[in-house]
């Protein structure tokens, strides 16, 4: 190692500036290339160690030429392992730390060990990558494209990716016109690429790149080399700090990747020394804004880790008032040397204790203190790397830190590599001495540092200060250049391997193997190489059932089972011979038929009419002949409706439609090479069943009924599965089915058919084939069912001779009607029915005749319809046949038990009921006169009598007398009857007097009252000139009465109107002289007018709707009409005008029409029309009416369905009900 100049010397003795406190790893970052990472020293060198000539112009000098390392000022690779420039580190260290790496590498290579196998770990455990960046080469002037590609199936984002050249350079910064950084993502396959393209390359390009690539916790990184075939020539010497300076932006070398001031150090021109720059103290003094400026002035790249360090840094140099003066920022010293640290106390009273890396620091031979006044000193001897640390110092509360480097000397070559030959196979070792025990070495091959692994078939084994590279198995690919570098030299050698003369000890031979044997083939050659086996041309791929094995210098190649596809040509070629060893293999196979498809006796089922194609696999090789035969008759190939066809996998057997005749045994026949095969197959024609007979219907109900029917005589030569029952109606063609499971047995019974409604059934047998045709219908039979029983049988009267009773018609009657009722009767005491009514009665009464007296019977009635008579409905107890004597009783009704009052035209309906038995005797009277019959009807029944007057007149009011008699009781009933009718005029009105605007008025009551008292009165005036009438006073109850506000000048008339409960009189009586309202003056004379003309035809306003009632519920039909003279209004149904019918009430109000309807059943639908007449004209209207029933009808109006909905939806629910049946 050349010896440092004196400047060198001086920096190494010098005590380095302090670094921050608590960071010594940090300043070593910054400063120092510490040897945990010496791939990344590696990059930041010009060149790899397989480029020589640039090794020499970039770094160290080779040992031949010692001058020029000396004129370097530095030892070999000094500056090619900076991780910065000296000028971001502080004055004087920068010499220092470079010196001590000199002191390690001489080429910036990391030392073997644990840190070597953490990156070989690391390097396996790559898991972002799936394409690593390659290495490559070009020319000055040429563009060349580095691509990286990262799997992101796992990734939720894109990964980041950095570009580094060398160690620390991120060449993102560098992106311009000379490089260019792409990314894109494929979709389909999910992956990312990265590329990196260096446009135009100048030979100062060339050099170690790195790829890294992170996500979250995860890191990957990949390192490749670039060569630029560059053209000769020498450049100046430039300064390190300079060669880390970034190009100046704007500039036209922007973006540029300048490292010519790392690659080209061919020689070194002395140059003055200039005063070092203390940059920590130009930062200390300098404002915040200044910092960039500084940091491009003396190229300081990492300024945000200075700044830290300069932050800890200001926060020490505070003033401390434990130490008077404190440990040295930094201390060196060489491995095994003695170290010496000084702290002086302000007091020496303090205790003071030394730490290394946070421990204690106990006295030891190794660790020595001593105490001089105020100073404490503390010595350690012999020091090791493991002394390489951070110390400090603490006195009371206070402490002081101190970094300590310790510098190894470099590890010579003392035993150089021999050049050596060998042949493949052999076990190769290739050693070499250096002059410390268990020094790191590294080996390269061809310039690619040799990673020896598990795997790897190079192992490197270390013997003290030997070193020996073991290579297991050579091969020609190991022929190569192999070197080994220390820290101090480096040693090459050249090994060459060759090939050993082969020999074929044992050939392959052909072989006949049959099917499913074990073909092996097996050679031995003289060597134990590997080789290559071939079919036809082929490479062969070993398999579950293909095995190649390789013992020694035996070859075989195993195949289990041999198939057919396994014939051909086999060849075996051993690996980097040009000699084969060919053999054939041959494979046969007797013939074989494969029967496994079909059942176990062998037979196929076809159905007639069916086309055959019978396809039987067969085996064989060479394939076989097959021979169809049946009956020792051979079926030949062709077109015929039989025939055979055959391929070499299979034969095939083709009926074409297949006939019953075509049923029995065919036998086939294989004949190869290798033997015979015989087999038979039962082929069956089968077809569906023939229809069965007419199914027979036993019984019927309501809505059900029983059928039988008898199997069919041919069943299609397969067994009868079941049977499908199908009905229609017997006037529809539309047939629905009624189960769609098969039924098994030959009886079953039909249920939900309308009763009354004539069906048809029909059966169809079903076998494995299909179904059969259907067989004729049955006989028409119609379901039919007898009513309910009666209901509410009761005794209506007894005489000594007869008893009548009544009942109701069944709650259930069905579609078969009702015929009528039979009355049953017993005597009690016995169980013999005797029916009342010879022939069938439609009515719910019915008197039993010819009874004995004081006999006792029990009565019983039965509901007769086409299915039979129903349940009989029984009295529940014994009838007495003796006639009972019931005293009459009148019931008035409460309404009649006043006077009963009714105007002149109106109806009188009055309805009477009384009691008694035997049927009373009524007689009616009037003021205790018999009444007139012509004018008056009575209507009398056995519980009522009715007095019904059609027009009632004002002769008709009086006293009607009932009188009901049973024998010789006698009951007596009243009713006042009056008939009232308007009054007529007062019989004199008179003028009393005229004062002013007043007018005294008096008359006379009326003669007649209209049979009912006089209410009111009312008072009309008439002015002369106009004499129309204006009512002045209304229901006023004197006869005497003053008008005023009359208009002075005018002239009056008067008249007075009677009134009572059925209004005014018909006509008024007038006074017979006028009033005068006389004036003082002149007399104004009123302007004549003309009268208006009010009079109007009939019109309607408001015309009548066609509407939709439902049976049971009120409707009324509306419209309004308007017209003067006031019109009368007629109503009518379908043209007949509609007069005192009590169903129907009709309104008019205020021109309004209203026609009620009472509870309308289907018979009241029809049209209606509204007729207005008067004097002017006639007007009509009309409507159509149409009543619905059911209840389907009545939930859905009252649902808020529109009517023409619902009816259209009736309409269709009826035709689809048809059509079902």
């Amino acid at each position: 190692m050349p010896e440092p100049t004196k400047k060198e010397e001086n920096e190494v003795l010098a005590p380095a500036p302090a670094p921050p406190p608590g960071e010594p790893n940090k300043e070593k970052e910054a400063g120092t290339a510490p040897a945990k990472e010496p791939n990344k020293e590696k990059e930041a060198g010009p060149a790899p160690a397989k480029e020589p000539n640039k090794e020499k112009e970039a770094g160290p000098a080779p040992a031949k030429e010692p001058n020029k390392e000396k004129e370097a000022g530095t030892s070999p690779g000094k500056d090619e392992e900076d991780a910065s420039p000296p000028g971001a580190l502080p004055p004087g260290l920068g010499s220092r730390a470079l010196e001590r790496k000199d002191s390690e590498w001489s080429i910036g290579e990391p030392p073997a060990g644990e840190e070597q196998d953490k990156q070989n770990a690391n390097s396996q455990l790559s898991t972002l990558f799936v394409e690593k960046p390659q290495g490559g080469a070009v020319k000055v002037g040429e563009n060349i494209t580095f691509i990286a590609k990262v799997k992101a199936e796992d990734l939720l984002r894109k990964p980041t990716v950095k570009w580094f050249k060398g160690k620390w350079m991120d060449l993102a910064s560098k992106a311009g016109k000379h490089l260019q950084l792409k990314e894109t993502f494929e979709r389909h396959s999910r992956v990312y690429t990265f590329e990196m393209q260096i446009i135009k390359a100048k030979e100062n390009y060339a050099g170690n790149y790195r790829c890294e690539v992170t996500y979250k916790d995860k890191f990957d990184s990949c390192s490749f080399d670039l060569e630029v075939h560059e053209s000769t020539g020498t450049t100046p010497n430039i300064d390190i700090r300079s060669a880390f300076k970034r190009s100046g932006e704007g500039q036209e070398d922007a973006g540029e990747l300048d490292f010519s001031g790392l690659l080209k150090r061919r020689e070194v021109k002395p140059q003055e020394e200039q005063p070092e720059v203390d940059v920590w103290e130009l930062l200390k003094n300098a404002k915040p804004s200044e910092y960039e400026k500084i940091a491009f002035q003396y190229g300081i790249t990492d300024l945000r880790g200075m700044l830290k360090r300069l932050k800890r840094m200001r926060r020490v140099e505070k003033k401390s008032a434990a130490f008077a003066r404190i440990l040295d920022p930094a201390y060196q010293v060489d491995k095994g040397g003695r170290v010496r640290f000084v702290v002086e106390l302000a007091d020496p009273k303090l205790e003071v204790k030394w730490y290394k890396n946070g421990q204690e620091i106990r006295p030891s031979t190794k660790y020595i203190f001593e105490h001089k006044g105020c100073e404490r000193i503390m010595f350690i001897n012999n020091c090791a790397l493991t002394d390489d640390s951070e110390y400090y110092v603490t006195a009371g509360d206070e402490k002081c830190s101190t970094e300590l480097f310790v510098r190894e000397p470099p590890v010579m070559v003392t035993k150089q590599l021999e050049d050596t030959k060998a042949y493949c196979g052999e076990r190769v070792e290739l050693e070499c001495e250096v002059s410390e025990d268990d020094a790191n070495v590294k080996w390269f091959k061809n310039g690619e540092e040799i990673i020896p692994g598990p795997k790897s078939r190079y192992h490197i084994r270390v013997e003290g200060k030997k070193h020996i590279l073991v290579i297991e198995g050579a091969t020609k690919a190991d022929t190569a250049e192999y070197s080994v570098m220390t820290t101090g030299g480096q040693s090459s050698a050249k090994l060459s391997v060759d090939l050993k003369p082969l020999k074929i000890l044992t050939p392959l031979t052909d072989q006949t193997v049959n099917l499913g044997k074990e073909i092996c083939l097996k050679c031995e050659v003289s060597e134990n190489i590997t080789g290559k086996w071939t079919k036809n041309g082929l490479p062969v791929q070993e398999t579950d059932r293909l095995k190649i094995v390789h013992k020694g210098r035996i070859h075989k190649l195993v195949i289990a089972n041999a198939l057919v596809e396994d014939e051909g040509d086999y060849v075996f070629t051993p690996d980097a011979y040009s000699v084969t060893l060919p053999a054939k293999v041959h494979v046969i196979d007797p013939p074989k038929i494969n029967l496994d498809g079909l059942d176990a006796d062998n037979t196929v089922t076809v159905i007639a009419g069916n086309k055959l194609r019978l396809e039987i696999p067969i085996s064989g090789e060479p394939p076989p002949k097959a021979i169809w035969s049946r009956a020792d008759k051979a079926i030949m190939e062709g077109s015929g409706r039989i025939r055979a066809e055959n391929y070499p996998d299979s034969t095939t057997l083709v009926i074409d439609i297949a006939e019953k005749d075509d049923s029995g045994v065919y036998h086939i026949n294989l004949k190869n090479e290798a033997g015979e095969a015989h087999a038979s197959i039962k082929i069956k024609v089968v077809d569906i069943p023939d229809p069965p007979v007419a199914p027979n219907v036993t019984d019927v109900g309501d809505d059900w009924c029983i059928m039988t029917w008898e199997p069919p005589v041919y069943d299609g030569g397969s067994p009868i599965l079941g049977y499908f029952i199908e009905r229609k109606k017997k006037q529809s063609s539309r047939w629905m089915r009624l189960n769609f499971d098969l039924c098994k047995e030959t009886t079953f019974e039909p249920k939900k058919m309308i009763e009354g409604v004539a069906y048809e059934v029909r059966i169809f047998a079903v076998n494995a084939v299909g179904i059969s045709k259907p067989s004729m219908p049955s006989k028409p039979f119609v379901p039919l069912a007898v009513t309910s029983p009666p209901t509410l049988l009761t005794v209506d009267s007894v005489t000594d001779t007869t008893v009548t009773m009544k009942w109701r018609p069944p709650d259930q009657i069905g579609a078969a009607g009702l015929d009528g009722y039979v009355l049953e009767y017993c005597f009690e005491g016995t169980d013999d029915w005797i029916v009342a009514n010879t022939e069938l009665i439609d009515k719910t009464k019915f008197t039993i005749t010819g009874l004995p007296t004081d006999s006792r019977i029990f009565v019983r009635v039965k509901a007769v319809n086409a299915a039979g008579a129903s349940e009989p409905k029984y009295y529940s107890q014994p009838i007495l046949v003796k006639e009972i004597i019931e005293p009459p009783k009148i019931r008035i009704p409460r309404h009649l038990k006043q006077t009963y009052i009714r105007r002149v035209g109106e109806a009188i309906n009055l309805v009477i009921p009384f009691q008694g038995k035997p049927r009373p005797e009524l007689t009616w009277t009037k003021d205790g006169a018999p009444i007139d019959k012509n004018q008056i009807n009575i209507r009398n029944s056995e519980t009522d009598t009715i007095i019904f007057i059609r027009k009632a007149e004002r002769s008709h009011s009086g006293k009607y007398d009932l009188q009901v008699k049973v024998e010789k009781f006698v009951e007596t009933a009243s009713i006042d009857i009056r008939v009232i009718d308007r009054p007529g005029p007062p019989q004199l009105v008179k003028i009393d007097d005229v004062w002013g605007e007043n007018v005294a008025l008096s008359w006379t009551p009326p003669r007649d009252d209209g049979n009912t008292a006089i209410t009111g009165y009312t008072i009309q005036k008439a002015d002369k000139k106009s004499m129309e009438w204006f009512t002045v006073i209304e229901h006023y109850h004197r006869t005497n009465a003053t008008i005023t506000e009359l208009v002075i000048g005018n002239e009056y008339y008067f008249r007075v109107f009677a009134e009572n409960m059925c209004g005014l009189s018909e006509d008024a009586t007038m006074t017979k002289e006028s009033a005068v309202i006389a004036k003082d003056g002149k007399i104004y004379k009123n302007p004549v007018y003309e009268d208006f003309d009010f009079s109007e035809a009939p019109m309607f306003t408001q015309p009548l709707v066609n509407t939709y009632a439902v049976a049971g519920y009120n409707a009324t039909l509306n419209c309004s009409v308007r017209g003067n003279p006031k019109p009368k209004i007629t109503w009518m149904k379908n043209k007949v005008a509609i007069t005192d019918d009590p169903r129907y009430r009709m309104f008019s109000n205020q021109g309004v029409c209203t026609l009620e309807i009472r509870k309308p059943s289907p018979y009241d639908g029809g049209t209606y029309c509204c007729k207005a007449v008067n004097e002017l004209g006639t007007v009509e209207i009309e409507c159509k009416l149409e009543v619905k029933g059911g209840l389907s009808f009545c939930r859905l109006l009252l649902q808020g369905v529109p009517p023409n909905i619902i009816d259209s939806y009736l309409r269709d629910l009826h035709s689809s009900s048809h059509e079902e049946y």
